[in-house]
């Protein structure tokens, strides 16, 4: 079985810079090949290894082979169903699409060298060429009767004339004072340009008006992304049952902060203080790295043990995306560390931090960099699990959960963070009935007191984002835009958190009072006990 594993890494290095870099090799380029014959490709190299697996036999005896048998059948099952589906090959939305990849890539490419200006002139020159090859890729899937609605064609297309119009490419390389780069530079402005035009001009008019892609791929993607088919009824009305319990809890802590008021009180007052403003990016990107170092020291030895090697974070603004927060684990050869990344919305400079703390908890400490700090450290892990196997159920429901524990273990320091804590708690709870409801046409229940509509739209959607959960209107409407373009994906962060909530009550229950909370979350990421089985089943871990 270890040997399939071997071989599908092995294989996929030819094709994968990730693949290749989970190996120890060093990537001829980091942007791969996009186009329709290399996706093919991929997919072969996936379905050999599903079949090759398949032919094993029954799971081994041992738990770290068992393991990864699971989370490897588990992963090859679905990459090979979501290219099936047509999903991989007509993916289109505002946020991590090959499009994003390629303008991404340079986020994460030191600059400090002539060696490391070579890697990006390298890179800069892949720039037109990965481009056409995903045009090409998204038209032979056109050409199938695979594409994305209108909505993701235009989102996408934006966000290419605004990275031109921020001129980011040409800005990269100023700093060399290189002619060559700065030609290449200006051919990768210009290729990003000739793409949004592809986008409108040929893509656009094969694209239907429906956003929702209905149950069949619906539960394809889902599945895929949380690592479990579900029962889509039962968790729409739990959604519905989690908004209804948050609210009520937002409720009681807006009286602690305005007695007698309401949240839009508590709201008004928080947004009123000063000292809880932070204006501009150099002093965003000081304050975001001194809490999340602050947070890490807190929990590292103490709540979790995090290998001194992987527990370096960065914190950075970039403006690639539009009002979000996210997280880009360390390579595996560890030539640089984590990162939080944050994108502000068009035009923001100034922050108030007692709406960011909960979504910092996320993505850093004792979120997505904890956990993959512990990955990362994790030797005895097969390279595929430790660097590629990726579920969203299992890292962003972990992430989710996180969001809660930090206030267990005393991260949250105000009634202010705590509420911004229950708003992110509202944001993904809404984000699972926003979500279903959009893609499966489900009716909106009556009584709820949240929205006085029957159907859901988009703009519904966006609404009750901003109304309910406080998020911004642009950064609503770009998750609405997100939710429709990664069907299901939106159920990872609260349903995932519930499997990780019912395992951890599950094993406290077993245990009475022997339950060592620590000792939980070490076998759950570490994979080197029971706890860590029970986990796995629910969620398909990285272990």
């Amino acid at each position: 079985m270890t040997q399939v594993a071997d071989d599908y890494l092995r294989d996929l290095a030819d094709l994968d810079p990730d693949a290749a870099q989970a190996l120890g090799r060093t990537p001829s380029a980091l942007i791969q090949d996009l186009s329709p014959d290399a996706f093919a490709r991929r997919h072969a190299v996936t379905a050999r290894a599903a079949a090759r697996l398949a032919a094993v036999g029954p799971e081994p005896a041992g738990f770290r082979a068992r393991v990864l048998y699971v989370a490897l059948s588990e992963r090859l099952a679905s990459d090979v169903a979501l290219y099936e589906a047509g999903f991989t090959t007509a993916l289109l939305a505002p946020l991590a699409t090959p499009v994003h990849w390629v303008r991404r890539t340079f986020d994460d490419l030191p600059a400090a060298t002539a060696d490391d200006w070579a890697v990006i002139g390298r890179e800069l020159a892949r720039v037109p060429a990965a481009l056409r090859e995903y045009a090409a890729t998204l038209t032979a899937s056109a050409d199938r009767g695979q594409v994305v609605a209108r909505r993701q064609v235009l989102a996408v297309a934006a966000q290419c004339d605004g990275w031109v119009a921020d001129r980011f490419y040409p800005a990269l390389v100023e700093p060399a004072g290189s002619p060559s780069l700065a030609g290449l530079a200006g051919a990768a402005a210009e290729a990003t340009a000739a793409f949004a035009t592809f986008l409108r001009e040929e893509l656009l008019p094969r694209a239907g008006e429906r956003d929702g892609v209905g149950r069949e791929v619906y539960e394809v993607t889902s599945a895929a992304f949380l690592g479990a088919p579900i029962d889509v009824e039962e968790t729409y009305a739990w959604g519905w049952d989690e908004l209804a319990a948050l609210m009520a809890r937002a409720r009681a802590v807006a009286a602690e902060i305005v007695p007698s008021g309401g949240v839009d009180d508590a709201v008004r007052a928080l947004d009123a203080d000063a000292a809880g403003a932070i204006d501009g990016v150099p002093a965003l990107e000081a304050w975001l790295q001194r809490r999340v170092d602050e947070t890490v020291e807190a929990v590292a030895g103490t709540h979790f043990d995090v290998p001194d090697r992987t527990r370096r974070v960065e914190c950075r603004v970039t403006p690639s995306a539009s009002g979000v927060m996210y997280y880009v684990p360390a390579d595996p050869g560890l030539t640089r560390p984590g990162r939080v990344w944050w994108t502000l919305p068009d035009g923001v400079t100034r922050a108030h931090v007692w709406r960011e703390v909960s979504t910092l908890h996320h993505e850093g400490a004792p979120g997505h960099h904890l956990q993959h700090a512990v990955t990362l450290g994790l030797t005895g892990l097969h390279p595929w699990q430790r660097s590629l196997c990726h579920v969203h159920g299992y890292a962003e429901g972990w992430a989710h959960y996180a969001e809660e524990l930090a206030d267990e273990l005393g991260l949250v320091r105000t009634p202010g963070e705590r509420l911004g804590m229950i708003f992110a708690q509202l944001w993904r709870a809404v984000r699972v009935v926003v979500d279903l409801g959009l893609h499966l046409d489900l009716p909106i229940p009556h009584g709820h007191g949240l929205v006085d509509a029957d159907r859901w739209t988009p703009a519904l959607g966006a609404r009750m984002l901003a109304d309910v959960a406080r998020v911004d209107p642009q950064t609503a409407a770009f998750e609405v835009d997100r939710y429709l373009g990664w069907p299901g994906q939106a159920l990872a962060f609260r349903v995932g958190a519930r499997l990780w909530r019912e395992a951890r009550s599950a094993a406290s229950a077993r245990a009475g009072a022997a339950f060592d909370l620590r000792r939980f979350h070490a076998d759950a990421l570490r994979g080197s006990a029971g706890t860590a089985r029970r986990v796995h089943r629910s969620l398909v871990s990285t272990w």
